[in-house]
């Protein structure tokens, strides 16, 4: 039984995700996500209670795969501003590949909307740019005017209003084409001694490396 439970509850997140993505929270209703799933309308409100429960589940189904990304560049051999540009890939390749990830963006751009207090995104990312710009910092990587905290709030709101105006805009180019350019200005004033291309080089081995582990 807690298997069939479980494999309902992914069924529906997974109907639900697809559908927030496509049409918006406002939208969307149980009926839809109940035909999309194969499930009841029953089932439903029996595993999450509201529309709202169900939003904020994929939310959190969201949040939960966030530690895997950011665990992936633990090794001691890169350079923290690699681990940085490496990991910023990984979350937009999850932004454009991952309904999860896509549909957690959408609901928090609709929060509003949403009956229910949508968690943030930006703590958690701001956290680990922050802590990854102290150790660049630290060997000697960053130019000397960028002060790790503020730089790490500026770069994650630049970021995910990157993502925002790209999905509003692009159209024959994707986010993570366009994240290579905004590295390729950002890192001329972040390193102490600017080599942008090569850097994201590198950060991009990594990235690759990640994605086939």
């Amino acid at each position: 039984m807690q298997d069939r439970a479980r494999a309902t509850r992914r069924s529906l997140l997974e109907a639900a995700a697809h559908l927030f993505v496509e049409q918006g929270y406002a939208r969307t209703s149980i009926n839809e996500i109940s035909d999309l799933s194969g499930r009841t309308s029953g089932a439903v409100y029996f595993h999450y209670s509201s529309k709202e429960k169900l939003a904020l589940a994929v939310v959190r189904e969201q949040f939960a795969s966030w530690p895997i990304l950011n665990d992936r560049y633990t090794a001691p051999g890169i350079p923290p501003l690699e681990k940085l540009v490496a990991l910023s890939f990984d979350i937009a390749k999850a932004l454009r590949d991952d309904v999860m990830t896509r549909a957690g963006a959408r609901l928090w751009a609709e929060r509003r909307t949403i009956d229910v207090a949508i968690p943030a995104p930006f703590a958690v990312w701001t956290a680990a740019a922050t802590r990854l710009l102290a150790k660049a910092r630290d060997d000697g990587e960053l130019a000397d005017e960028v002060e790790p905290s503020g730089t790490a709030t500026t770069l994650v709101c630049s970021f995910f209003g990157l993502y925002d105006l790209t999905e509003e805009m692009a159209e024959h180019e994707d986010l993570p084409d366009r994240l290579h350019r905004w590295w390729m200005l950002i890192l001329k004033a972040l390193q102490a001694r600017p080599e942008p291309a090569a850097l994201v080089a590198r950060a991009l081995a990594h990235h690759g490396s990640a994605q086939r582990r």
